[in-house]
């Protein structure tokens, strides 16, 4: 019989593995199990549930079991329940059902969810999440990367708290969920069995089902790519005869890049659908996913199956993921082998991604994808057109403006678009099933108006304000990685400062706005621009309302946060940054703190990490690859230690003062931060200002927000804040600006004037 302990389980804080079904216990407690980090566990509390074991942090006790609110949930527990523990056996689970709320069924797909739930141990009766278990190592499968973003595709910020209900694990008590499980939805769709190197020969399935194909009038923006593409698979598959009469053939190979969720599979079966050819769609993560001997004999029975099948286009989506360019693979060599005989037989081949510069180089060779086109990143004018396509269904209301909402959604692409606009479709549907009914026998038609009167007025339709609140949760699926922001303040909220806001205008706003005019005049705008000032006088807020003005997205980094101990990490972190911003844009890259990203070089003493990142951003900033409707914003109250090379002209070329704010700004900024403090009438803000000398910004808002508390430790029923409560924090909160500091930076200003 295993062996059984006796534990206290105890709520675990938030953390890497939470909710991922894992408990962290003491090693001794391991070993005196048997059992090593991975290894599932049978926990029985007043139910019982299993879990996957890890070690515990260094001082955790012997006696404790440390579990996240979910799993003490599974257990019937509350923090500080007896559980006892053993080993689970590593059974594989033949049949998994499952069961959740109605918009996750319907949005995730059984291979998603299989994928989500991939090596996790589920109990019947056990509630799980979608959070990927992808903290401790499950044997030979490689990690699957793109499930959360492809969750969040899907159900926005709703992936990361949705839960789900086991409702069934076939023939067994518990078990670990791996890719020979079928995973399906209660009374509802099934994933399809993958099949292993011993399984029988199965048709291949999409990895994801799609609605039928769009037309190539349905795809704004790339219709010179579908036709350039149709060219290339209606003489491939219709045509041979005139290729072998001119002594010539052609490779049906084709790459297609562009950002995730662009449209890129969607143009292949609007294509094929053209040219009358079927589609056979992989997901290449979920073959990574595999071991690789179950991967290649996947790989050989797809390119079997679109031999056998006449006019067939194979593609693979995120192809980076099964053919890496910095670290291949067996399944690598692979795929390059079948890639080549699929090619050979007349089958296209199409591969997709949305980062080109992580694929094997040697997939471009003109044998193998010599066609290579490129999806762009909407424009202004191509998102209307998309809005226009994936609103034509809804019946919208006369205030939706689709112009304004296409200008406001800087970033999209295309299914980023559809998730807006179905989840203002969903707000109305919301708002119409929350209207109250009429009671038996009352009357519904208004006084005077016909039954078709009636119709037009109760008919559901979606409106401006659905669509402000869609906006409010949607955001870019290219950048669900990064800190991004759409500011929602304005210059107009920025109180005096006015040669700094009109410096900011034309160096930031101007190119974002007008490129057009730029372009006209032969001249290149600003790359960027370094804000320096004393601490706390407003420089990031000036970004923030720098980019709602010009209604772009803003990419916010510590210089700090790029800096790595290891070789290389440093200058990949600078190039991942820069291709996301160009992924967004338009879109301002702030670099907070820019002094500690880029010192002058030569003086550093870690090895010349910072010397490789300053070259890293220099090259990116003024480098081959141009930087379109991308602008660079640093901030700094040190400028005399940034490396002068990223000051001079094509880079950082605008130098902007942000000085300490006067009396006539401290009074602004008082007014502003009190806008929704109720204040006393005998409190004088425009007098309190001018006494404010050497306040920042920071501290005239720190002032506003003491001087309420003031009140409230007076009475919790306070409904004002009185004279006296501002003086009583005058006495609490101080200047912080060091007078020698910004006497300093007032001459670095008159020096080097922008």
């Amino acid at each position: 019989m295993d062996e059984e302990l006796k534990l206290t389980a105890t709520l675990r804080a938030a953390g890497l593995d939470d909710r991922r079904g894992i408990v962290r216990l003491h090693p001794e407690v391991m070993t005196a199990l048997e059992i090593n980090a991975g290894d599932p566990v049978r926990l029985s509390g007043v139910t019982t549930t299993a879990a996957l074991a890890a070690k515990a942090e260094p001082g955790a006790s012997r006696e404790f079991l440390y579990a996240d609110d979910l799993t003490l949930g599974n257990l019937g527990l509350r923090d500080g329940g007896q559980v006892t523990i053993a080993r689970q056996p590593a059974k594989a689970a033949r049949r998994v059902t499952l069961a959740g709320e109605a918009d996750v069924v319907a949005l995730v797909s059984p291979e998603i969810l299989r994928l989500a739930l991939l090596g996790k141990v589920v109990s019947t009766g056990d509630r799980v999440s979608l959070r990927p278990q992808d903290v401790l190592p499950r044997g030979d499968r490689p990690q699957v990367p793109d499930v959360g973003r492809r969750l969040r595709n899907r159900l926005g910020y709703q992936w990361n708290v949705a839960l789900l209900s086991v409702v069934e694990v076939a023939d067994a008590e518990a078990a670990v969920i791996t890719m020979d499980t079928v995973v399906g939805w209660q009374d509802g769709p099934v994933s399809t069995p993958v099949p292993g190197p011993a399984a029988e020969p199965q048709a291949p399935a999409t990895t994801d089902p799609e609605v039928p194909p769009l037309s190539i009038d349905d795809l704004p923006g790339m219709r010179s790519q579908a036709k350039e593409l149709e060219e290339l698979l209606d003489l491939g598959f219709n045509h041979g005869e005139v290729l072998a009469k001119l002594g010539t053939k052609i490779s049906l190979g084709v790459l297609i890049s562009g950002p995730a969720g662009s449209g890129k599979s969607a143009l292949v079966r609007a294509v094929a659908a053209q040219v009358k050819a079927r589609v056979v769609q992989v997901w290449a993560p979920g073959l990574a996913a595999l071991t690789n001997t179950a991967a290649a004999g996947r790989l050989h029975e797809l390119a079997r199956e679109a031999r056998e099948g006449g006019a067939t286009v194979l593609l693979f989506s995120d192809v980076d993921s099964i053919a890496p360019r910095d670290e291949p693979g067996p399944i690598s060599i692979v795929f390059r082998q079948v890639l080549e005989e699929t090619l050979r037989a007349g089958v296209a081949v199409v591969a997709t991604t949305s980062r080109p510069e992580s694929v094997d180089t040697s997939l471009r060779s003109p044998e193998l994808l010599a066609l290579q086109l490129a999806v762009p990143l909407p424009d202004t004018a191509m998102r209307l057109e998309q809005l226009r396509v994936l609103t034509r269904g809804m019946p919208l209301a006369e205030d939706v403006r689709l112009d304004d909402i296409a200008g406001r959604t800087p970033g999209f692409v295309a299914a980023d678009l559809g998730a807006l606009a179905r989840e203002a479709g969903v707000r109305a549907a919301l708002r119409q099933t929350e209207k109250p009914k009429a009671e038996p026998g009352q009357a519904t038609e208004k006084p005077g108006a016909g039954p078709e009167a009636e119709t037009d007025t109760d008919a559901p339709k979606v409106t401006m304000a659905d669509f402000e609140g869609a906006l409010d949760v949607v955001r870019p699926t290219s950048m669900a990685d990064s800190t991004l922001e759409v500011a929602a303040v304005t210059l107009e909220d920025v109180g005096d400062m006015v040669e700094t806001k009109q410096m900011l205008t034309e160096s930031v706003l101007w190119p974002l706005t007008y490129p057009d005019t730029f372009a006209r005049l032969g001249v290149s705008p600003p790359r960027g621009v370094l804000l320096y000032g004393p601490p706390g006088c407003g420089k990031t807020f000036l970004v923030k309302a720098i980019a709602g003005t010009g209604k772009a997205n803003v990419l916010s980094v510590k210089g700090a946060e790029l800096l790595s101990k290891w070789v290389g990490d440093s200058e990949r972190a600078v190039r991942e940054l820069f291709r996301r911003a160009r992924e967004a844009a338009p879109t301002l890259v702030f670099l907070d703190e820019v002094d500690a990203l880029a010192p002058t070089r030569g003086q550093a003493t870690d090895g010349g990490t910072t010397d490789r990142v300053v070259a890293a951003l220099l090259t990116e900033l003024d480098g081959v690859e141009d930087l379109r409707n991308v602008v660079v914003i640093g901030a700094t109250n040190r400028p005399d230690l940034i490396d002068p090379a990223l000051l001079r002209p094509g880079r950082l070329e605008r130098l902007v003062y942000v000085p300490p704010p006067d009396a006539e700004a401290r009074a602004a900024i008082l007014k502003a931060s009190a806008k929704s403090v109720p204040l006393d009438g005998e409190v004088d803000l425009v007098e309190l200002g001018a006494e404010l000398e050497g306040f920042s910004a920071a501290d005239c808002a720190a002032l506003i927000r003491e001087s309420a508390l003031s009140a409230m430790r007076e009475s919790l029923d306070a409904t004002t804040v009185t004279a006296a409560n501002v003086a009583t924090a005058r006495r609490r909160v101080r200047a912080s600006l060091d007078p020698g500091q910004v006497a300093w930076l007032a001459a670095y200003a008159e020096t080097h004037q922008a």
